[in-house]
């Protein structure tokens, strides 16, 4: 490649890197912005949030496109390959939690419409809500960075947001079963808290790709275990 064309390519790597970084920037506003809405009862957030959506949507299309490009112009290989097919999978991810930050608004929605803000386990959704909300702001800066450790930490907090929400879940059951009144809110708040918990799923997806990118090594399904005796291999 001349030296001409490798500059293009780089500004078009470089392209796709930013633009995963605004996608990103937004992805998390409406995630942050769906937590607030759900723990003050914010009507006007509510609808922001629900607004914005079309706005990840475009961005992933738009960011998928210039994969596409790239691949069929440059025919990129080793890393710069695993880099641009990789950031496919994570636009996917990030459109997928801007859908879970809608879903967050419209069951807090349905919550209000309902008259009532449900139980004490709202400010622990919320506590929850944070941590999946900062996951994903530092699997954004690794993946520019292409930060493994950082990576495997991700993957470790993504434990911890699993087990708040099996606590979750099982003090809404228990408040259910005391008072059968809060039953549908406490319903709605269990969507909101599995919506957290996915989010953190798709936060996870996108650290493993942070390793393939940089090891070349897929390492889905590995565990955390895995994960981490990969990271360290040579």
């Amino acid at each position: 490649m001349s030296e001409h064309l490798s500059r293009q390519f780089d500004a078009e790597l470089d392209g796709i890197r930013a633009s995963l970084t605004r996608m990103g920037g937004m992805v998390e506003e409406q995630v942050r912005s769906a937590l607030t809405a759900f723990a003050e009862g914010d009507r006007d957030l509510i609808e922001l949030v629900i607004a914005r959506d079309a706005g990840v949507d475009e961005m992933e299309i738009a960011i998928d496109t210039a994969c596409m490009h790239v691949i069929a112009r440059r025919q990129p290989t080793a890393i710069d390959l695993r880099m641009v097919m990789s950031a496919g999978k994570v636009v996917t991810d990030l459109e997928r939690i801007g859908d879970e930050a809608k879903k967050i608004a419209r069951a807090t929605r349905k919550i209000l419409e309902r008259g009532s803000h449900g139980p004490t386990q709202i400010l622990e959704v919320r506590h929850t809500g944070e941590l999946a909300a900062t996951m994903l702001n530092r699997v954004l800066d690794a993946f520019v960075r292409l930060d493994i450790e950082t990576a495997a930490d991700i993957v470790r907090c993504d434990r911890e947001i699993d087990q708040h929400f099996r606590a979750i879940v099982r003090q809404l059951i228990t408040y259910m079963m005391e008072d059968p009144r809060t039953i549908s809110t406490a319903l709605d708040i269990v969507f909101i808290a599995k919506s957290v918990e996915r989010i953190g799923d798709h936060c996870k997806n996108v650290a493993e790709d942070i390793v393939y990118i940089a090891k070349g090594r897929d390492v889905r399904h590995m565990g955390l275990d895995g994960l981490k005796r990969e990271i360290a291999a040579e």
